[in-house]
Parts: structure tokens; C-alpha cells; sequence
């Protein structure tokens, strides 16, 4: 199969390619920069130079595609909900009929639900963090002459990547700290990242339109043993905030750090035969990749 992927020089999107290519996909891959050239080079993808703002890039590279999956994203570009509507609009427009549309999305968009966990019945919240997450969702699921499948992922973590563990632990080297807020109670869902990339392959093998799944472990992590982990793999200490010492100190970031939705991934393993094998988050961040990258 015929793959044009978004992201493939980033965290997630590099390791997909990789299970993609060694599934023995001829992946090409979207870059925009000599060095993410030869990042996807390195991983056995074809590089179409281009960013998400060259539409007419997008198009041919969706256009000569037998699936598009699209990894890449900026959390902290602000326009970045503009610029991915009209990225989805294009590479959709350029596809062919029946040609499958895998859309990275997370569990962010539901509400936090204290602890309850959801599947992918449960209505997400208009008020996500990433509300452009929820409106790529809908761009993807209705537009009519594609296969198209969305993938709500927990935490995901592994290869001592991450943004936000990585985040968390250069802070814990700089500052000597790193905080959890009140008690820490609040459970993460997480997913591996060679996990997730497992069911990328399996979504393009067994196409299910219309589809969307939550991709996570089974484990249920608190927060408050996520930073204990952290902050032992960087040498520092765990400290608590209190809600409003991490409203001021964290801004909009202290919300996402105390939700609470667990994932229910039964329906990617029903469909997909998806089975997670990978170490679980602590193991990976108190003896694993994250360690050996701290060595």
C-alpha cells in the first residue's frame, strides 16, 4: 500500500513510520525541512518536501496515496486549528474514493470525568483543551468517499519521548522540583508509542470506516505517581500545589494535569486484534528508555 504521512519527522509520527515501512508499506512521507528530510530518509520513507500550509503539497501527496495518516500537529502555534482545517480539507479533497484517512486525535476531548472511564460512546467536551482536535474528528468522519478512522490516544509515552514527560523533566533537572497538584489522585490512560504505531498498522490492514478508538493501556495511572517517577528518574523531588498555586504558576496547563478521564480501548482490540505488549509508563520512566537517555 501507498502511504503519505504527516509528522513522520516528530515523535509519533517517526515511530509509525518505521512500523508502516516494516509492514512493507512504501510510505511517503510530507517534510519541510532538509533535516526532517533526512530524518524520514533515515526511516525507509520517501520525503515530499512541504509543511501543512503548502496545500497544493498536500493534495498530490493525498492525491497519489492509496491512505493518508496524519501525525503532525504544534500545540503551542495558535492558528494551529486554521491551518489544520485547511490541511485536512486538501489532503481529503485529493484522495480517491474508498482511500483510507487515518486522524490522530486524543483523549483530551472528553470532559474530565473524575475518574469514570469512557469509551468512545461517551460525548466529548466542546470545552477540550484542543478543541480543533474535535472539529478535525467531524472534517474527517464526514467526508463521504473516504474510509476514514480517527485514533483518540492516552498519554503516550515511550522511547524517552513525549512532550509532556520531557517537559517534566527538564524542568525537574533546572528547578530541582517538579509538582503534581493537591493530592495527585487524578488516573491517567497512557499508551506506548510503539503500542500506538501496532495500531496504525492494524487500522490500514482491517479497514473499518467510520471508526473512531481509543488507544490506551490497560493501566490507570495517578498523576501524582507519574511526577514521583519523574522526578527520581531526574534526581529532583515531587512537591504539591495546591489548585490555585498552579493556576498561577502553570496557567492553562494546571486544568490538564488534574483531568480525569481513563480510556476504555476495548473496541480497538475487538476490531483491530490490538494488544498492547509494551512496558507500562512507570516501568518505562523509573527503569527503562527514559533512564538509559539520562545516562
Amino acid at each position: 500500500m501507498r502511504i503519505f504521512i504527516t509528522g513522520a519527522s516528530g515523535y509519533v509520527g517517526g515511530v509509525v513510520t518505521e512500523h508502516l515501512v516494516r509492514a512493507g508499506h512504501e510510505v511517503v512521507a510530507l517534510a519541510r525541512s532538509d533535516r526532517a528530510s533526512e530524518r524520514v530518509e533515515a526511516l525507509g520513507a520517501k520525503a515530499m518536501p512541504g509543511g501543512l500550509q503548502d496545500l497544493d503539497v498536500l493534495r498530490a501527496g493525498a492525491a497519489g496515496a492509496d491512505a493518508v495518516v496524519h501525525t503532525a500537529v504544534d500545540y503551542f502555534n495558535a492558528g494551529m486549528g486554521d491551518i489544520e482545517r485547511d490541511a485536512l480539507r486538501w489532503m481529503l479533497d485529493g484522495l480517491n474514493e474508498g482511500a483510507a484517512f487515518l486522524y490522530t486525535s486524543t483523549g483530551l476531548v472528553y470532559p474530565d470525568t473524575q475518574g469514570a472511564t469512557v469509551d468512545e460512546e461517551h460525548p466529548v467536551d466542546p470545552q477540550s483543551p484542543q478543541p480543533f482536535k474535535i472539529l478535525g474528528e467531524r472534517q474527517v468522519l464526514d467526508t463521504g468517499h473516504v474510509a476514514g478512522t480517527v485514533i483518540r490516544a492516552g498519554l503516550v509515552y515511550g522511547r524517552a519521548g513525549s512532550g509532556l514527560l520531557q517537559a517534566m523533566l527538564a524542568s525537574a533537572r533546572q528547578q530541582g522540583t517538579v509538582a503534581y497538584i493537591g493530592e495527585g489522585t487524578n488516573e491517567w490512560s497512557s499508551v506506548h508509542v510503539d503500542d500506538l504505531a501496532a495500531l496504525y498498522a492494524a487500522v490500514l490492514a482491517r479497514r473499518s470506516p467510520g471508526t473512531v478508538v481509543n488507544a490506551a493501556g490497560a493501566e490507570r495511572t495517578p498523576m501524582r505517581r507519574i511526577v514521583e517517577a519523574v522526578a527520581a528518574t531526574a534526581g529532583a523531588h515531587a512537591v504539591s500545589l495546591t489548585p490555585e498555586q498552579a493556576a498561577e504558576i502553570m496557567g492553562p496547563v494546571a486544568a490538564i494535569l488534574t483531568h480525569s478521564s481513563p480510556l476504555n480501548s476495548a473496541k480497538a482490540r475487538r476490531l483491530f486484534g490490538w494488544n498492547p505488549t509494551s512496558p507500562n509508563l512507570l516501568d518505562e520512566l523509573t527503569s527503562g528508555s527514559y533512564v538509559q537517555a539520562s545516562a
